[in-house]
């Protein structure tokens, strides 16, 4: 008998009808012999008008209770999914982050997962009943609700996937599976049939929507193999693995871009040791994930550093930066919020020389000019203006994928 951890997502739930699709998924994999746990979103904009409703009464609600209301959603969906597999006459009990005590740190919002006590799900799944948790949410030490970010539901189930020690960990979504980038923007772009934890990691961070980051990363260090398939078909989807020796002979396995960033810059800060960590302390201290860093030191003694937050941060990044800025006597403040990240990823890059160089070269081609570049073992990213994202996405697909033999 298998352990099988399912995870749908809002779409999958977003009306009464479609989570009685699920509930019958759920039992087809309960009816093949599997113990199962499913964990679900909340349902399809329910979360965007739980947060509309929190921004009327205030502009920036307070976090705590944020969270609090924010979590009501999926314990909306996970006791009507547990309802609609009963009505099927299967044993079904659904549970909340608090009730199996997913612990999470303090950063309401997105906290992060430090432990989970699996018993209570163990006797039941021991009873016979098939397990339903409300992803997205979870208590700290002291008991105060947390949610875990956009894409939460994802950490969830391959958390829950970890500590059950599941076979597997499949997450339905509204798409067949990781493709080599968006079809909307690129229709020669294909879905992947296996894709390594590395370069799913990579993907994720730089705008691929398919997986929470921290949930890929999570499947890696515990080894989970993730089934990324649709809910609304039976097609086989992509399987995110151990990397093996075949992948390498891909140069790019995908292209990738995110909108949702602003670019910070402090004008003519004071070049002396010390500073960088005076202005990223705080933002680090409010939990605000900083992306891209570029420092340009000039021969009058000063300096203008650049970075990138997500546009959900980068207004309470600017409050924290103007404090630090008078402190400092920088001379001013330019934010741009009118950007988007492109990047291309493959861990064929390891043992391929020349494609940056390639990259900004066909870039150039396009007249496309980059502000910013990053790069790891297996990805290079770029800072454009917002409105090349699209054209810069389909000549790197062309490229790097569909002239490499890929398609």
């Amino acid at each position: 008998m298998a352990l099988v951890v399912q995870k749908y997502g809002g779409t999958s739930v977003g009306t009464v009808e479609r989570i009685k699709n699920v509930a019958k998924k759920v039992m087809a994999a309960k009816q093949r012999g599997n113990e199962v746990v499913v964990v679900v979103s909340a349902m399809a904009g329910e979360t965007n008008r739980l947060l509309a409703l929190a921004q009327q009464i205030s502009e920036l609600p307070d976090e705590r209770e944020r969270d609090v209301l924010l979590a009501s959603g999926e314990q909306v969906s996970s006791s009507l999914l547990s309802l609609a597999i009963k009505d099927l006459g299967q044993p079904a009990r659904s549970f909340l982050g608090h009730q199996v005590r997913i612990e999470t740190d303090k950063a309401y919002g997105k906290a992060r997962i430090k432990s989970i006590d699996s018993t209570r799900i163990k006797r039941a799944l021991k009873a016979g009943e098939i397990v339903v948790v409300a992803g997205f949410q979870g208590v700290d030490e002291e008991d105060n609700i947390t949610t875990l970010g956009r894409g939460g539901s994802d950490t969830s189930a391959v958390a829950m996937a970890a500590a059950l020690q599941a076979n597997v960990c499949e997450i339905y979504t509204d798409v067949e599976g990781v493709f080599t980038t968006d079809p909307g923007i690129c229709p020669k772009a294909r879905k992947l049939d296996r894709i390594s934890y590395e370069e799913m990691i990579e993907m994720a961070s730089t705008g691929a929507k398919v997986l929470q980051i921290r949930s890929v990363e999570l499947a890696k260090n515990f080894a989970v193999p993730v089934h990324v398939r649709s809910s609304f078909s039976e097609a086989e989807g992509t399987w995110v693995i151990e990397e093996d020796k075949s992948m390498d002979s891909v140069l790019v396995s995908g292209v990738t871009y995110d909108k949702d960033e602003a670019k910070i810059t402090l004008l003519k800060v004071p070049d002396r040791p010390g500073l960088a960590a005076q202005i990223f302390s705080p933002i680090a201290e409010a939990h605000i994930v900083v992306d891209m860093i570029i420092q340009n030191a000039s021969e009058d003694g000063t300096t203008d550093l650049t970075f990138t937050v997500s546009k959900a941060d980068y207004k309470k990044a600017i409050s924290l930066v103007e404090k630090t800025a008078s402190a400092i006597q920088a001379k001013g403040i330019k934010v741009d919020p009118n950007i988007a990240k492109v990047s291309i990823v493959g861990v064929g890059m390891r043992t391929h020389a020349g494609v940056a160089a390639k990259m900004f070269r066909v870039l150039a081609r396009e007249g496309i000019n980059i502000e910013m570049i990053s790069t790891s073992e297996i990805k290079i990213s770029v800072v454009i203006g917002e409105k090349q994202m699209e054209r810069a996405v389909r000549v790197l697909h062309e490229e790097f994928i569909e002239k490499q033999g890929n398609l």
